[in-house]
């Protein structure tokens, strides 16, 4: 059949179908010039949220231009913000930031405080997401063909949700959008068909979501062309859960049954429309997953794999090494970049090495703005000294900035907190390189914990070593992903002055919950609601190990005047060290407290 003039090779290459052409295109025309689109995204932010209290502190008057907006409007943190949230999340609906009403609060990570910051969004930024959305299928569609013919294996899943004292939901952005119109009744896409029921992945309760999701992966292993999920680690609890249900599973398989643990009505209502008694099938998964050899286990399964559809970047590029164990070195895509605040952008190649993933600033979605970035000298920001900021197109070629935007939501001069790198163009839209988010120390999955933090969970900790004259002389961590899932690891150097009352074994695991117990909530709705992080552990090392940690790096040409002990490791050689002087472990006995009910807010 002759292709219709539309699908017609663009700059990006040949679009699969007319409806690709089109999203191609906008992409070019978004591209081409970037500068002239955010002077109207601006202009159009500035104008309909004009009457908006926060922009009228600081007397635009009307004005929509750039520099009445950059001269006026201050370059602002969370924290800063924090007390215009509080008014809007106990019940304030006047228009402090945006003159659209603010229809949820959307979670991000967690604040000094322990508590998720709270952002506010608007009905319509739905529609910017879906917009975003709507471009990754024809992307990724001009590297790998044929997935029109298959399914995707997608491991999604529903967070907790709780309402503001005002009455508002607050809920991660992936969980309103799985919950919205926009995806519960998206229409049919040959390219973007799933092998997980909707009513899976609205389950609120974590096994039998996954369950459910792997369970119809199996039922539909040969039609899958492609396995994913939100992040790395995601993607890496799902192996551990076959890893630990596969019997079960294949129970199912065999006899057309349903685990008695899924219970969800929904559920069991659309897996008996597909679950029927397969016993060669319960062999071969039986067969596949008896053995200790798991190398491969996803293209042994699910051999007509194309590629993993994963995000592989910052904090995920730990889980690199694992995730090419289990699907034998198959590509990983890391297909858009997106926030709570805002979606920004994608990858416009998307089959490229994780090392050389850049993504695409899409300048529709917000009005961006970037600090230059000097990692040994990082900006402070104060009204005595404001920033010089970049627009987005006048970035450099391999500078580093932190992000700034301004959205339709009205967040006006908002740091991210993310570090990018700029590393080529697009038409005349920079790609940026994700670097880091600013001071996080640690992150297992979604959970982010600085420096700050840490310090104060190792505090917190050391008054259980007190009635035993014990204290910690030195300490720092890493993040240990060989474990699924993975897990914080604090090595400890103690200073025990009562050998006859050093601290026994159950004593240490206390100060481990402890700990978690001081880490924000984030971090403790992973390891209890989710089951994304192990149990914390501690190591305790021989005395004097911190001084040997002080003379290597010396040795590598530290400065001995302004050598501090690191908080946080990832070097191998130091690792090893550290470990070969372990003389004890220790974990947490239980899990920490959490809850999904939210603090009484105190932003």
């Amino acid at each position: 059949m002759a292709i219709a003039t539309s699908t017609a090779s663009s700059p990006l290459g040949r679009p699969a179908c007319e409806k690709d052409a089109k999203a191609l295109q906008f992409i070019e025309e978004m591209t081409r010039n970037v500068d002239s689109v955010q002077e109207k995204v601006l202009a159009e932010i500035l104008s309909r949220n004009d009457n908006a209290e926060y922009l009228q502190r600081f007397k635009l008057r009307g004005g929509t231009d750039r520099n009445t907006f950059k001269s006026k409007v201050p370059v602002v943190t969370y924290e800063e913000i924090q007390p215009d949230i509080q008014r809007i999340a106990n019940g304030d609906r006047s228009p402090i930031f945006s003159s659209h009403p603010i229809s949820e609060f959307l979670t991000s990570s967690g604040t000094s405080a322990g508590e998720r910051k709270l952002m506010p969004t608007i009905e319509e930024e739905l529609d910017r997401r879906q917009l975003l959305y709507s471009l990754l299928m024809p992307v990724m569609n001009l590297y790998v063909p044929g997935l029109d013919k298959g399914k995707g294996l997608y491991f999604l899943f529903i967070k907790a949700e709780t309402k503001t004292p005002g009455g508002l939901l607050a809920r991660p952005v992936l969980t309103s959008y799985y919950k919205s119109d926009q995806f519960k009744t998206r229409p049919y896409d040959p390219y973007n068909v799933y092998t997980s029921p909707n009513e899976a992945i609205l389950c609120v309760d974590s096994f039998q979501s996954m369950y459910t999701q792997m369970l119809c992966g199996l039922l539909m292993r040969e039609q899958v062309l492609r396995v994913g999920a939100v992040f790395a680690s995601g993607l890496l609890r799902a192996i551990r859960f076959l890893q630990l249900n596969w019997q079960q599973l294949a129970k199912d398989i065999a006899y057309g049954t349903l685990n008695t643990r899924v219970s969800d009505p929904s559920i069991k209502e659309c897996t008996s429309k597909i679950l029927k008694p397969n016993p060669e099938l319960a062999e071969f998964v039986i067969k596949e997953c008896e053995g200790q050899n798991w190398e491969g286990i996803i293209t042994r399964i699910w051999p007509n794999t194309k590629y993993l559809d994963v995000i592989v970047t910052g904090a995920m590029a730990q889980y690199i090494h694992t995730l090419d164990y289990y699907s034998g070195g198959l590509p990983k895509a890391c297909t858009m970049y997106a926030s709570s605040e805002c979606y920004f952008g994608l990858n416009l190649n998307p089959m490229c090495r994780p090392s050389e993933v850049s993504y695409t600033i899409m300048p529709n979605m917000c009005y961006c703005e970037f600090i230059p970035h000097d990692p040994i000298n990082p900006a402070t920001i104060s009204p005595d000294s404001p920033p010089r900021l970049v627009d987005l197109a006048d970035v450099e070629m391999g500078r580093e900035y932190e992000l700034v935007i301004t959205t339709y939501a009205g967040l006006c001069r908002y740091r991210v907190g993310d570090i990018l790198q700029v590393t080529g163009f697009h038409n005349s839209a920079p790609q940026f390189k994700f670097i880091r988010r600013k001071n996080v120390l640690l992150s297992i999955d979604s959970d982010k914990t600085d420096e700050a933090e840490l310090q104060k969970a190792v505090e917190n900790a050391t008054q259980i070593l007190r009635p035993h004259d014990t204290s910690v002389v030195e300490y720092t961590s890493y993040a240990d992903t060989k474990t699924i899932p993975g897990h914080y690891v604090i090595y400890w150097e103690l200073l025990i002055k009562d050998p006859n009352n050093s601290p026994s074994h159950d004593v240490l695991n206390k100060c481990c919950l402890a700990m978690e117990e001081s880490l924000n909530s984030v971090y403790r709705q992973c390891r209890v609601a989710d089951n994304s992080i192990g149990p914390l552990e501690i190591r305790v090392v021989k005395k004097g190990t911190f001084e040997e940690l002080m003379d290597y790096a010396i040795s590598r040409g530290a400065s001995i005047n302004q050598y501090k002990a690191p908080r946080c490791v990832n070097f191998t050689p130091i690792l090893e060290l550290l470990d070969s002087r372990v003389i004890s472990v220790h974990f947490s006995p239980t899990a920490p407290h959490w809850t999904p009910e939210r603090r009484r807010l105190q932003l």
